[in-house]
């Protein structure tokens, strides 16, 4: 789910990573049955441990041993309708916030 052991540790550190629903630290040990979710750039990825391997091996390997249950992305039309901002444009003005929302199928609350 990670390209780095260290970047997987960053995000545990950072509380992104839930094992059955408890946030973690970079050493928890899992056991076949947990279930992981894990946010990665914005994207929640979930799956379940089929197995726990001894030692490291490949991605590939290590594909196998898990089951994949996160929700499809969301469909290019979607992504691309989302208003975007400008990077350093400062914070979205009231009236922005709303037709975000508005976008987004949000209801103000």
């Amino acid at each position: 789910m990670f390209k780095t052991r260290s970047a997987a540790a960053t995000a545990c550190r950072g509380g992104h990573v839930r094992v059955n629903g408890v946030a973690v630290k970079p050493a928890h040990q899992i056991k076949p049955g947990d279930e992981i979710r894990v946010r990665v750039h914005g994207v929640e990825r979930i799956v379940v441990v089929e197995r726990v391997i001894a030692k490291r091996v490949g991605a590939a390997v290590a594909a196998e041993c898990l089951i994949d249950k996160s929700p499809p992305p969301p469909a290019p039309e979607i992504v691309a309708a989302l208003p975007r901002r400008d990077r350093g444009s400062g914070r979205p003005t009231k009236r922005e916030r709303r037709e975000t929302d508005r976008l987004q199928g949000r209801t103000p609350s």
